[in-house]
């Protein structure tokens, strides 16, 4: 007799919405942080977020139309949601062509490659991401200051992010204290005032984000609690042994942080408490690397090495089955 039950590939939902719905509510949640990259960026935002978006769309179609000759996915938003989520995490002056090679790498390399939405072992948008800062270190680490439709887009002037402020002078020897004058105030770090990814910067715009999704039940709160929380404490830690070496859990987390990413429904887990482990290990990797690391920031990479295991934690860290026998003691 053959198997009557089919089972689908992730994302698993629980209601009557559908993948193309989710998706597009993803991308409800990224305009603020657009909005935001846009008014402070100007030009350079609408050109990184345009090319993005539009060759991730299009390498996804020509992939399924003319190589997988499968059924096409484009509508569905998951090659949107890609291109904004790779456009996000960018710096607004970062060269067309580089923009494209990134969205090739995240779509026909991290996606494509192991069958399409679903299959993905990796976040597509981070791999297309960390591919570009590998293969172009200098560009994606150059980064624009804010000043609206003034920032150019080639020709923009240029400084370092709050965290490579604080790596590098501490790397220098100054002390903390002194560093802290050089890096932008709180208010700029939460409304975005800042240099940095075009959709990283505004702590205020990726809240907003946050309560839309919970709002419309596309996630649940424990991958964001449990980053949010255990950077919080691993940062006090450090920052109460050595204030003077370590910055404050409220630098760390307005610096950047990885609400959308991390809660990708392909690449993380399915059982809540695996997501809360999850989620601690993204934010104590992301500190480590930060702290210890070459990269002032983490975020990408903390996240790829708990995809890597979150293929494990859905194995064993999952409900009982229906009708499983409970032994009590």
């Amino acid at each position: 007799m053959s198997n009557p039950l089919n089972i689908s590939p992730s994302p698993h939902i629980h209601t009557a919405e559908t993948t193309q719905k989710l998706m597009y509510g993803v991308v409800i949640a990224l305009l603020p942080s657009l909005f935001t990259s846009i008014f402070f960026f100007g030009a350079g935002a609408i050109i990184v977020t345009a090319t993005a978006v539009i060759s991730c769309i299009t390498f996804e179609y020509l992939i399924q139309r003319f190589m997988l000759r499968k059924p096409l996915s484009v509508n569905d938003g998951s090659a949107l949601v890609t291109g904004l989520l790779l456009a996000l995490n960018l710096p607004s002056n970062i060269p067309v062509l580089m923009i494209i090679t990134g969205s090739l790498v995240a779509i026909g390399v991290a996606k494509m490659t192991f069958g399409g939405l679903g299959n993905n072992p990796f976040n597509p948008a981070l791999v297309g991401r960390v591919f570009m800062l590998i293969s172009f270190p200098v560009q994606m680490t150059t980064w624009p200051v804010p000043s609206g439709f003034k920032t150019g887009y080639i020709d923009a002037a240029t400084g370092a992010t709050p965290l490579a402020i604080i790596k590098e002078g501490l790397k220098n020897g100054d002390s903390l204290s002194q560093l802290m004058e050089k890096v932008p105030s709180t208010l700029n770090m939460v409304v975005g005032k800042m240099g940095g990814s075009i959709g990283e910067v505004s702590a205020l715009a990726l809240i907003i984000g946050l309560v839309y999704l919970l709002y419309k039940k596309i996630i649940t709160w424990h991958i964001p609690a449990s980053v949010t929380g255990s950077m919080a404490v691993f940062t006090s830690i450090l920052w109460i042994i050595d204030p003077e070496s370590f910055a404050s859990p409220m630098f760390h987390l307005l610096a950047g942080g990885a609400i959308f990413m991390a809660t990708d429904y392909v690449t993380s887990p399915m059982h809540p408490k695996a997501m809360l482990l999850y989620g601690c290990g993204i934010g104590i990797l992301t500190v480590i690397i930060r702290v210890w690391g070459a990269y002032p920031e983490g975020v990408s990479f903390a996240i790829l090495i708990m995809n890597a295991f979150v293929p494990l934690m859905n194995t064993y860290i999952k409900p009982k089955r229906f009708g499983e026998e409970v032994k009590h003691g």
